[in-house]
């Protein structure tokens, strides 16, 4: 099939991949005039890591290898120490920070340079059970026969599909990746802490590299102060001495980009035609689980199967197939999606019992979670149709397996 792809971020690279590995033409279109190399670290969790696995993406030696993750509240009270690597060793591979620069050019390698076309803005689009097509700003269209949307939050694809708008969550980040003078103490353990009126992170992403941020409220009329660092620093210095030697560093550069608001989207319904979407694009979701990423893969991943079933590639069997997929994904990313949208921030007082819990049932219960919406039996079945060994076993190249 010729397949159009809106939008060249995670979803959209990886969707080509999976596309071209399954002998699909595929072109994507992405409105900037270079693959957008910004942005800070993101959590690439076993179930991501499985689809990487299985697109030819060598990860080794990428960010920063995981083994646990400290939650503390703001007033230095142990909640609970996850062990990541345990959860690696169940789930069948690592867990991996990543600067987001480094994962998309992971992505784009081995991709020919001509199935990616920049200084392409999308003005429209239009679908019927049997083709599709993309209108650009310059007059010019296109024609093909299965169209996705993989143009994030503000999609354009999700407004032709009649799919609600995404809902703010009423909080936002202070984010950014940033290089210490010297490394943190465990460059494999990750920092959270939460209080009553904010939350943050810090998680080593590879090297002197550490991704920071801060969450506070936050609502449409927000006016940005004129120096925000002053505002992270009254908020949060005191809260673990990590953090304030992080204050130290900041500056009000580091906080150019932000804040970002948080957004949820209503997962849709059924779409329509010869169109779908993916990531950001059909489940933009807050980042508390760090999953965003994660599963835009699992929509690739599903997708590729669903498609590589079809017996026929006639309109009604192509329609058909789009709404088995939207279907399959529907209610594990909307678990997902209700979990992200749980609060953190929350009294001394409610926080305390979290402390009561095990570590090791803490472990098991985010364990169990990501193996119930990973859809494990579908990668156990491309993992065997692909030749590999186990899901933390990288693939070959994307060019060697194409046919």
């Amino acid at each position: 099939m010729r397949v159009l792809v809106v939008g060249a971020g995670v979803a959209g690279l990886a969707l080509a991949r999976g596309m071209l590995r399954d002998g699909h033409d595929v072109t994507v279109f992405e409105q900037r005039p270079h693959l957008q190399s910004g942005g800070g670290a993101v959590t690439i969790w076993p179930n991501g890591a499985t689809v990487l696995d299985q697109l030819g993406v060598d990860m080794a030696g990428a960010g920063q290898e995981l083994s646990a993750v400290r939650v503390m509240t703001s007033t230095g009270r142990r909640l609970a120490t996850l062990d990541v690597a345990a959860m690696a060793q169940g789930l069948g591979a690592p867990v991996r920070m990543v600067p987001r620069r480094v994962l998309l050019q992971r992505l784009v390698e081995d991709l020919p340079a001509e199935r990616i076309r920049y200084d392409a803005q999308v003005v429209g689009v239009s679908g019927t059970d049997s083709a599709a097509r993309i209108d650009f700003a310059d007059g010019s269209c296109i024609d093909g026969d299965l169209l996705i949307g993989a143009d994030g939050l503000h999609s354009m694809v999700r407004e032709h599909v009649g799919a609600p708008p995404a809902e703010s969550t009423g909080w936002c980040s202070w984010q950014g990746l940033v290089s210490l003078p010297r490394p943190v103490e465990d460059p494999r353990a990750a920092l959270m802490i939460v209080g009553r009126q904010g939350n943050l992170g810090l998680w080593p992403a590879g090297g002197s590299e550490l991704q920071w941020w801060f969450d506070l409220p936050w609502s449409p009329d927000f006016v940005r102060p004129p120096c925000p660092i002053d505002l992270i620093r009254a908020r949060f210095e005191g809260w673990s001495d990590p953090v304030d030697q992080m204050l130290a560093v900041l500056t009000d550069a580091d906080l150019a980009g932000s804040p970002y608001p948080h957004f949820r989207h209503p997962i849709p319904g059924a779409g329509r035609g010869a169109l779908t979407l993916v990531g950001d694009a059909a489940h933009t979701m807050p980042p508390t689980m760090a999953q965003g990423t994660n599963q835009a893969l699992l929509d690739t991943m599903v997708l590729c199967r669903t498609l590589a079933r079809l017996r026929t590639t006639s309109g009604v069997e192509l329609s058909r197939a789009l709404r088995r997929y939207e279907q399959a994904r529907r209610r594990k990313v909307a678990a997902v999606s209700r979990m992200t949208a749980l609060q953190l921030s929350h009294s001394e007082m409610v926080l305390r019992p979290a402390a009561w819990i095990p570590d090791r049932l803490h472990t098991w219960g985010l364990t169990l979670f990501l193996r119930s919406v990973s859809h494990r039996r579908m990668a156990s079945e491309i993992n065997r149709s692909l030749g590999l060994a186990g899901a933390g076993q990288p693939a070959g190249r994307t060019t060697d397996r194409r046919h």
